[in-house]
């Protein structure tokens, strides 16, 4: 049974950092693109980054280029998304993706999704 975790969530005010992490267990995505989607109050989950199995593929949404940073661990089956200036309007619910494919630059089709974790910045 396959299962991600998101990790690193919480509250944090507008200029401030945060890092999720995402733990997978149940199969290896060595070889299999990870990423990360976020959905807030009222929207659609939206594309916010992936990243090819090899790390030499980053892939990211234009709301969050050169503010958010994508990396892996594939000996730890784990992604992580490093956040740095972080705006009111990245407050949203962070869910993990991964296995599927990256058919396109903003483009990811998963496989597998975890639980979420709260992102809330403050202005």
């Amino acid at each position: 049974q396959v299962q991600l975790v998101e990790s690193g969530g919480g509250l944090v005010q507008a200029g401030g950092s945060l890092r999720l992490s995402c733990a997978a267990s149940g199969r290896s995505f060595s070889l299999y693109p990870m990423g990360w989607f976020r959905q807030a109050p009222g929207k659609e989950r939206e594309f916010v980054s992936a990243i090819r199995w090899s790390g030499s593929n980053l892939y990211y949404a234009d709301s969050v280029k050169g503010r958010f940073t994508i990396s892996r661990d594939n000996a730890k089956n784990t992604v992580y998304l490093q956040m740095n200036s972080l705006k009111p309007e990245d407050t949203a619910v962070y869910y993990c993706a991964a296995g599927g494919r990256v058919t396109g630059p903003r483009k990811y089709e998963y496989d597998y999704s975890g639980q979420g974790t709260q992102v809330t910045v403050s202005s």
